[in-house]
């Protein structure tokens, strides 16, 4: 017989504030008596195996599904509809109400408030008697919210986050994310392990060292004894050459070897189409122009950019005017600023203006132009002005299925090709900050292995511009949200230094094959983001084309 003394069963208030201990430590009888604390929930309720409610917790569901070894501990206060996973737990002094839905191994801070209702606030009666309002709150798996947090009705926080204690959670936060504050933000993506490590001079002259010795092979690379294509085996196209025409530019200081500077000039111009002044792809004719005599979508439109910029590298331009732009009148132009597509094609919206805007500016400087009709650019830019957001600086609808995608894209297309290109400053500098950085904590678009070049671009440079008109500009990091951008910077700075393979170059996204497009767009991004942070010098290269930081001509 074991004479030993056996500890004395632990009260029920030890297990309310340590609810853990229950399922290992609680007699017979306790555990009866908690099963009957859960029959007598009261609402539409289910609870799962090895749970916990604290006698002490005032619980008054409407609807109330506590899922496996999940616990609510001492003093909580719940009412509404909660719906838990498994192993949640709701520490002492929690307050959960309204519509809440927790995923599995959710971790919620003692004096937490998840509060999934709201009160209407219509001027017209006192706010007692204001009608109630519930979007819900959801929190993903393996969620930690911290002590004395508060999050508001209609957020949703992603999978694997931390909350840090005292934030005041008003937004919805992307999976990985570690936030705090208030209102809180991202302080960095939690699969960050050790810190962020600074990318050294060593590290940006090295890699631009390796670029210039590797750059003639990896044009070589991409020629096929006739033409430039953008990786081996693919059709050759007239962006693949003005892409090389950039590339030779920006690490060699020269036109690329395989052929004559002049016999570079020659194809490009040739090229051009006699009664518009457009581009067209290799072996294609241009669509029928519209109405009002200017192509609205395909590969020309990009190639007012592409291919004007390379002659412009070359020491040439554009054998004629771009007769497509030079008729229309300011009338015609407002009218079809209204009728681009904002609401669910930003970008495109953006990348026309960018293609009309710079085929103004090559009309400007041809010196068999008159130019554009009087009052066009004026107009272009008094429409921009006064159709801003004043709440993000931008133009376009975010959606439901890509976030603010179209809309930060779209932006920086039309800017570099109207603000940045003429040098007018931006409208509402520190709102583009704001929205730009809330675009780059989209996973869906900035999650691990999805940074395509489109995306960081269409981040860097906004961010860029933006910070020039905000006090940011030499990143000593006294400007609007600064210690932010150069957070981001960074990391987008020491991931992307990563992906350059050598004799090729970079590929456009991830796991895609490298070729001249990715090369020309991320050694531009490697600029920026070196900018950003104060060490573009060390490169020793600047973009001169398409990607160029300073105007092409002065306001």
């Amino acid at each position: 017989m074991d004479h030993r003394q056996q500890p004395p069963p632990r009260p029920f208030d030890h297990f309310d504030h340590c609810p853990w201990l229950f399922e290992k430590e609680a007699t017979r009888e306790q555990r009866a008596a908690q099963r009957e604390r859960q029959r007598k929930l009261g609402g539409d309720s289910e609870v799962g195996e090895r749970c916990y409610v604290a006698e002490s917790a005032a619980v008054f569901p409407d609807v109330l599904r506590l899922g496996d070894d999940s616990y609510i501990a001492a003093h909580a206060y719940v009412t509404g509809d909660l719906t838990t996973g498994t192993d949640c737990t709701l520490n002492p002094f929690t307050v959960v109400r309204g519509t809440v839905a927790l995923g599995d191994g959710v971790r919620i801070g003692a004096h937490t408030s998840l509060l999934g209702f709201n009160h209407s606030t219509a001027p017209d009666r006192p706010v007692f008697r204001q009608p109630q309002t519930s979007r819900g709150i959801t929190v993903g798996d393996d969620v930690w919210i911290g002590s004395h947090v508060v999050v508001v009705d209609g957020v949703t926080i992603g999978d694997h986050c931390v909350i840090g204690a005292g934030a005041v959670v008003t937004k919805d936060v992307p999976a990985w994310t570690v936030a705090a504050g208030n209102p809180a933000r991202r302080i960095r993506d939690r699969r960050e392990t050790g810190g962020r490590e600074r990318v050294g001079g060593d590290v940006l002259t090295r890699f631009a060292d390796t670029a210039r010795a590797q750059a003639a092979d990896l044009l070589d690379r991409c020629w096929n004894g006739d033409h430039y294509t953008d990786r081996p085996g693919a059709a050759p196209t007239v962006r693949a050459h003005c892409d090389a025409v950039e590339i030779a530019d920006l690490l060699l200081g020269r036109a690329p070897a395989q052929l004559d500077p002049e016999e570079h000039i020659e194809r490009l111009t040739t090229l051009q189409d006699r009664e518009t002044g457009l581009t067209p792809e290799l072996g294609e004719r241009l669509p029928p122009m519209d109405a009002d005599g200017f192509i609205g979508e395909g590969p020309a439109l990009y190639h007012v950019l592409s291919v004007g910029y390379a002659l412009d590298l070359l020491g040439a331009s554009f054998r004629q005017p771009i007769h497509a732009i030079s008729d229309m009148t300011a009338g015609q132009l407002l009218a079809r600023l209204e009728e681009l597509p904002w609401r669910d094609g930003a970008w495109g919206a953006g990348a026309w203006i960018d293609a009309w805007a710079t085929a103004a500016h090559w009309n400007l400087r041809h010196p068999d132009s008159g130019g554009l009709t009087p009052g066009t650019l004026e107009a272009l830019f008094g429409w921009l002005l006064t159709r801003a957001d004043p709440w993000t600086g931008m133009w376009g609808s975010p959606s439901a299925t890509d976030g603010r995608l179209q809309v930060v894209n779209g932006y920086y297309r039309l800017t570099r090709g109207s603000f940045a290109q003429f040098g007018v400053p931006v409208p509402h500098p520190e709102r583009v900050v704001d929205a730009v950085l809330d675009h780059s904590r989209d996973t869906r678009h900035f999650g691990a292995g999805r940074e395509n070049a489109c995306n960081v671009l269409d981040v860097a440079h906004p961010l860029w511009l933006s910070t020039r008109q905000s006090g940011g500009r030499d990143g000593s990091g006294d400007g609007y949200r600064s210690a932010e951008i150069r957070g981001w910077a960074e990391q987008q700075l020491s991931a992307a230094l990563t992906r350059w393979q050598d004799g090729k170059g970079f590929g456009f996204g991830p796991g895609t094959e490298p070729g001249l497009q990715g090369t020309e767009m991320w050694l531009a991004i490697v600029w920026l983001l070196a900018d950003l942070l104060g060490r573009s010098d060390l490169l020793g290269y600047r973009p001169r084309g398409v990607h160029r930081p300073e105007p092409a001509r002065g306001a």
